[in-house]
């Protein structure tokens, strides 16, 4: 399995809104992609402002690609959800799952 992590920054009114967008929005398209194992929506108060991670399950590259397309390193940020950030990674990083323990 591969996780696909990207992060973001909000303050706490766009966090709220992007919450919203993850669960009515992505979720169900990820939901509809062949190869997605799951999510993860992460948040974490810093001042003022919130620090967004999201975390992503994959069985494979392959599916990755055919959510994010050739260009996997790129993140996918859907407009609705630039509207609600003050900041966001441009790219995402990939790591092997080596041990799973919640499954």
């Amino acid at each position: 399995m591969i996780a696909r992590i990207w992060g973001a920054i909000a303050t706490e009114k766009g966090a709220d809104a992007y919450r919203s967008h993850f669960e009515g929005s992505v979720v169900p398209s990820l939901r509809r992609v062949p190869g997605h194992r799951g999510a993860y929506l992460m948040e974490r108060d810093n001042e003022g402002s919130v620090e967004i991670e999201v975390v992503t399950l994959w069985e494979s590259m392959a599916a990755i690609c055919a959510f994010a397309g050739p260009d996997v390193d790129t993140a996918v940020v859907e407009p609705a959800a630039r509207a609600a950030l003050t900041g966001f990674d441009d790219t995402v990083t990939h790591f092997t799952v080596v041990v799973d323990t919640v499954r």
